[in-house]
């Protein structure tokens, strides 16, 4: 199933079980990759080529967080990205990297929405469960994570 959003803004009641949300792409050069490294995660296999080919992952390969930094600003240009109260992330239950992100690869992402649930604390909210899962341009699985966000309800007329 793909996403079929309508215009702006979303809110909880249009994030229904079994949605895809498509998002990206987006290529990752090399200098992208070593300066959020350089900044944030500044460790030989994400800086450096020559350690980088003597390390677990034989060659360069991005910071998980920048793959993931990545992600959420495709997620902020996505329908998605349309959602009435911001993208308000309040749990993540799983992050995963099974296989490196690598300067030059082009990712794309793609959210299932799990379910949704009203609150019954917070009048006007509710939740959503998210599965995101990210690929590179050869479809290998380069991130999954799972998260709830908060999203505001369909104010009533």
């Amino acid at each position: 199933m793909s996403s079929t959003l309508r215009a702006i803004p979303l809110y909880l009641e249009d994030l229904t079980p079994g949605m895809i949300i498509d998002a990206g792409p987006r290529t990752v050069t090399r200098e992208e990759g070593v300066a959020f490294a350089q900044q944030f995660d500044p460790q030989p296999f994400h800086l450096d080529d020559a350690a980088a080919k003597n390390s677990l992952f034989d060659g360069l390969a991005l910071s998980g967080w920048h793959t993931a930094a990545l992600c959420m600003r495709m997620v902020v240009e996505s329908p998605l990205g349309q959602i009435a109260s911001g993208l308000v992330g309040i749990e993540l239950r799983s992050l995963r990297w099974p296989t490196p992100a690598r300067p030059g690869d082009t990712l794309r992402l793609k959210i299932e929405v799990l379910g949704t649930k009203p609150s019954r604390s917070r009048p006007g909210w509710g939740t959503g469960e998210l599965r995101w899962v990210v690929r590179n341009q050869k479809d290998d699985i380069v991130m999954t994570m799972e998260n709830t966000i908060w999203a505001a309800c369909r104010p009533a007329l």
